[in-house]
């Protein structure tokens, strides 16, 4: 058979599932760990609930996507777990959904095992929104989980520093109201509110625009130009804001 004919009859088991986003469909990648309990509890020992070093770790991995070719607009992170913002008018790799979760995951896990020294190793799944509403309500809803999963996380390692065995302190957890939780962590010295916003509503990662002084080098005038860098935002506002903010990012303003 030649290689041709070959080729042709073997590449269709390939690319038979192929699946692209539609046009005009905004493309959010969500990644999220692998085996990451284990990894920053056992193996690596992070502090817990949060560990400054580890986050630092996720934010340097979002940076990474962000800049490595794909166009991305925003990228966020709480807890194991990225989002990604690629944009309407994406066309990276076709948009192909498999090449696109392949290609971040495959990023995502190198970046960030290079920046452990250790092997670390991320998913993806892909989100196609049909229009600006639906991407604010889905990093809305990530900033959102990340306020639970930070109440709850702080709960349940205060109970396990008391002595408290895993399951009694799942358990304990399971019933009892956002209030009970605020006042149970009060009571022990801490208040939820006072806690860095990383913990609480994750961190964001966007281009900032800035005009650097330069001089042409075929007239040696001096010149204004655009440049573009990153932006790591520890400090994300809150509910209607945070809506607002998305919004202004994906409207580019």
């Amino acid at each position: 058979m030649k290689f041709d004919d070959l080729d042709s009859k073997m590449r269709v088991f390939e690319t038979a599932h192929d699946h692209c986003v539609l046009p005009e469909l905004y493309i959010v990648a969500r990644l999220d760990g692998r085996g990451f309990t284990k990894l920053t509890k056992e193996v690596h020992k992070f502090e817990a609930p949060f560990d400054p070093r580890f986050r630092d770790l996720m934010v340097r991995t979002v940076e990474h996507l962000m800049g490595c070719g794909l166009q991305a607009v925003y990228g966020y992170t709480q807890s194991d777990e990225i989002s990604l913002l690629l944009g309407r008018e994406n066309a990276s790799f076709g948009r192909k959904e498999r090449k696109l979760n392949s290609i971040l995951a495959g990023e995502a896990s190198a970046a960030f095992s290079l920046a452990l020294g250790a092997p670390g190793c991320f998913d993806s799944r892909i989100s196609q929104l049909p229009n600006r509403e639906l991407v604010r309500d889905y990093f809305r809803w990530r900033h959102e989980d990340a306020h639970r999963n930070a109440l709850n996380a702080h709960c349940y390692w205060l109970q396990r520093k008391q002595g408290v065995d895993s399951a009694l302190a799942t358990n304990r957890l399971k019933g009892m109201s956002v209030a009970e939780k605020n006042e149970f962590l009060f009571q022990n010295g801490i208040n939820f509110n006072d806690l860095p916003g990383w913990q609480k509503r994750g961190v964001g990662v966007h281009w900032r625009t800035f005009l650097k002084e330069a001089t042409n080098p075929k007239t040696g005038e001096a010149v204004t130009t655009e440049r573009r860098k990153l932006h790591v935002e520890l400090e994300l506002p809150l509910r209607d804001e945070y809506d607002t903010f998305v919004l202004s990012l994906i409207d580019g303003k």
